[in-house]
């Protein structure tokens, strides 16, 4: 009798029972005093196997040797017949995973988040997950290495969310851990990976020996009269009043044989004072029928579990595959086609960054399936992402979590974490010291009403908020052992313009300290969402023209091209936004083509079709000007191309409509001019000769025609200092613009004022003013 679990027999559970009588006690009373599972002491009394430890540990209780009622060693014929019994195993399988499928299909096989309308069947959506198998926040990397991973040259590309780690496919995990602990931030598809396993099992595709099991934790914890985890799952069979004894019974045999797929789901869902008797629970009950397959997830840093036995993974966000999958099994069959969303997103790279993980590709494909596209005012669509992390996702499910910090509402939590990305975000620290962000939570909390000012308790207080907000919203997470970050750079910068908004230094203060940084590019989206979550954005956005404006304010040179941009602009008669002509002349004199170096057509979306006509010579829209500009852009000096004829053969193709475009002055110049070269289509060789003599001179002819009678082609000859002050003021007039069009409040008054000063020359800007004054 030396083996691992020993029984009673029939007459030494009589005689515990007799004690158990004699003493007023139960068999709940009794696992409680000894410290174990109410399962453990059940299987006693029933005479079935249980760890020697809690054997000797009960019979010492009861005051009797464990020797004097434990249960013989069956006979070699009994052994044989039990033997036998295993024979009929697979059939039993067979038979119970038939009978219960009501009871996983209906909890598995729909799935319904958020706002949806109506469930959605499981398997119409289920996007196949993958697994990291070493968990990211445990890494040992420094902050070097994090952004070693990431792509700071461009910061449109910039994904915070990308991991480097090996990934294997969900289901390839479970086959290859028979105890397995999946980890992920909330709205990771944990759950739904689960259910996707019972169902699957459940059809006969997965582990087609064994039974799925489904349990949801927080149920269990929460149960009525505190069953024993085998207890429930057998009362969760009669409650669906599908399943007669018999099958409860074959049930228990299967768990017992070890051909069950236990599914443990939401174990960060069980409430604190349940906490300790659930982990007891499936501690007792994965001991005991150790050679089951066992599956449970939890929210990364959740709590401190210890599952010795279990293997610990972590979900790994969706790729771009993963988030096709998903956009082409929800949009099918719907008025909305799964290209146009899959578009929408590689157009923005910010929204696509949420799309990683499933609740907010989720959330995404219902705001899109509403209008065809995503919200123009980003922070809109942002802060319902927010909302779902910090409310709705438990508060939809009926989860109420633990407060560590009393005084933390929500409202505080999203100020801490504004305050938190400002700072972050002005120092270029993406990935920051656990320590760092606890010191930020420190000089946050200890100014709230009542806070423990005493630092030990500081200290203590600021490291549970961290772990309660990465457990609870998934907000902040540990990118490596003792280093955070945001979740998304998207959820970074909504914070960061959040509290330049809405933080509590004096207002101006805080939008001088933003437009500062309107020539760097990481900032783009901070504007952006700027503008959208202010109550008003005239402030900000005429903060923003002024600082525009004073790039190029000192700088004689950029101001006289201003001014003849501004002349240049007004002479051609289209009925388009004079902004728009002096942005499409700007590419002209710049780059030689109308490339939207700035966004002339964001200016005035009605001008996108007429350059598009003059940048394939076929001006077809009878549009007043329209020649005038396909003259400039053809006629536009470009030392590499004197071919004249084909210049000069634009103008002419039209036939009498170029006598409208062409004054004879100009025309008879150009002849001259082209005339004085050789044809290019005769002698090639003369041509290249006369070219090399006579090229350099001939492009300065034609350049002074074009100037004299076109005001086009000056060689402006900036120094490489000026090319960069022009530079960062497209840039900047084109994120203006684009703040300007990004669906924000603002004034008539202010906008017509931004529109009508934008690329104008300073003394120009200060004379419209005066006159609207």
């Amino acid at each position: 009798m030396t083996g691992r679990s020993l029984q009673a027999s029939p007459e030494g559970i009589e005689r515990a029972r007799r004690v158990l009588r004699q003493n007023n006690l139960t068999q709940k009373a009794l696992a409680k005093d000894l410290d174990m599972s109410r399962q453990t002491a059940d299987k006693f009394f029933k005479g079935r196997p249980i760890d020697r430890q809690y054997f000797e540990q009960i019979c010492e209780k009861l005051g009797f040797e464990w020797e004097e009622i434990v249960a013989q060693p069956p006979s070699e014929p009994e052994a044989a017949a039990n033997q036998d019994k295993s024979i009929d195993i697979d059939a039993l399988v067979q038979e119970v995973r038939e009978k219960i499928k009501p009871i996983i299909q209906e909890p598995c096989g729909t799935m319904r988040v958020l706002d949806m309308t109506h469930p959605i069947g499981l398997n119409d959506i289920y996007t196949n997950v993958n697994i990291l198998e070493k968990i990211t926040g445990r890494r040992r990397k420094e902050i070097p290495e994090l952004l070693q991973e990431c792509d700071f040259k461009d910061v449109e590309r910039f994904g915070l969310g990308k991991i480097t780690e090996k990934r294997i496919s969900g289901l390839d995990a479970v086959k290859k851990h028979t105890k397995l602990m999946i980890l992920g931030k909330p709205g990771a598809g944990k759950t739904t990976f689960l259910k996707y396993l019972a169902i699957q099992c459940n059809q006969g595709n997965f582990q087609t020996d064994r039974v799925p099991i489904f349990v949801t934790l927080k149920d269990f914890a929460e149960a009525a009269n505190i069953p024993s985890l085998l207890e429930y799952i057998t009362q969760q069979s009669v409650g669906c009043g599908v399943v007669e004894a018999r099958v409860i019974a074959s049930l228990q045999d299967v768990i017992e044989h070890s051909r069950a797929l236990i599914l443990l789901d939401g174990l960060d869902e069980v409430r604190e004072e349940d906490n300790k008797r659930v982990l007891r629970e499936i501690r007792d009950f994965s001991d005991q029928y150790r050679d089951n397959h066992f599956v449970m997830t939890c929210r990364i840093a959740a709590r401190e579990y210890t599952f010795e036995k279990f293997t610990e993974v972590e979900v790994a966000d969706f790729d771009d595959e993963q988030i096709a999958t998903f956009a082409n099994n929800w949009f099918k069959n719907k008025a909305v086609k799964p290209e146009t969303f899959i578009k929408r997103l590689e157009d923005n790279n910010r929204i696509k960054q949420l799309a990683a993980s499933p609740l907010l590709l989720t959330l995404l494909c219902l705001a899109f399936e509403e209008s065809g596209d995503f919200p123009a005012n980003r922070s809109e669509l942002y802060k319902e992402g927010l909302d779902a992390l910090l409310k709705k996702w438990d508060a939809k499910r009926g989860i109420q979590r633990d407060q560590v910090y009393k005084k933390l509402s929500i409202q505080r939590k999203e100020d801490l974490l504004s305050k938190i990305a400002l700072t972050t975000f002005e120092d270029g620290d993406y990935f920051f010291k656990q320590k760092t962000a606890e010191q930020y939570i420190t000089d946050y909390i200890r100014n709230l009403p009542d806070a423990n000012t005493d630092p030990e308790a500081l200290q203590l207080d600021s490291e549970l908020v961290l772990r309660s907000i990465e457990h609870h919203h998934g907000l902040v997470v540990e990118r490596a052992k003792g280093i955070y970050s945001f979740s998304h750079l998207t959820f970074h910068e909504y914070f960061t313009a959040r509290e330049i908004v809405f933080g509590t230094q004096p207002l101006e203060e805080r939008l001088q300290n933003l437009v500062n940084h309107i020539t760097e590019q990481r900032w783009q989206e901070v504007f952006l969402l700027a503008v959208g979550m202010s109550p008003s954005a005239d402030r900000l956005l005429l903060l923003m023209k002024q600082q525009v404006d004073a790039i190029v304010a000192t700088d004689n040179k950029l101001q006289k091209f201003l001014i003849w941009l501004d002349h240049k602009s007004g002479s051609i008669q289209l009925p388009y936004k004079p902004a728009a002509i002096r942005a499409a002349y700007i590419d002209l004199a710049l780059y030689g083509s109308f490339r939207y170096r700035i966004s002339a057509h964001t200016i005035d979306k009605r001008i996108f079709r007429v350059f598009h006509e003059v940048e394939h010579l076929h001006p077809d829209l009878e549009v007043p000007g329209v020649y005038d500009l396909l003259i400039d852009y053809e006629f536009n000096v470009n030392a590499d191309d004197l071919n004249l004829d084909d210049k000069y053969s634009v103008v002419d193709y039209r036939g009498e409509s170029s006598e409208i475009v062409l004054d004879g002055e100009l025309k008879k110049a150009l002849k001259d001019i082209q005339n004085q070269r050789p044809d290019p289509d005769g002698d090639w060789d003369i041509f290249q000769h006369w070219r090399r003599i006579n090229g350099q001179a001939w492009v300065k002819q034609l350049q002074s025609i074009m100037i004299q009678y076109r005001n086009i082609g000056h060689d402006w000859q900036f120094s490489t200092q000026q090319e960069e002050f022009l530079s960062q003021y497209c840039d900047a007039n084109d994120l203006l613009v684009e703040c300007l069009n990004s669906d924000c409040y603002v004034s008539r008054e202010v906008r017509q004022e931004i529109e009508d000063t934008l690329l104008l020359p300073i003394n120009e800007i200060e004379k419209r003013k005066s006159g609207l004054m």
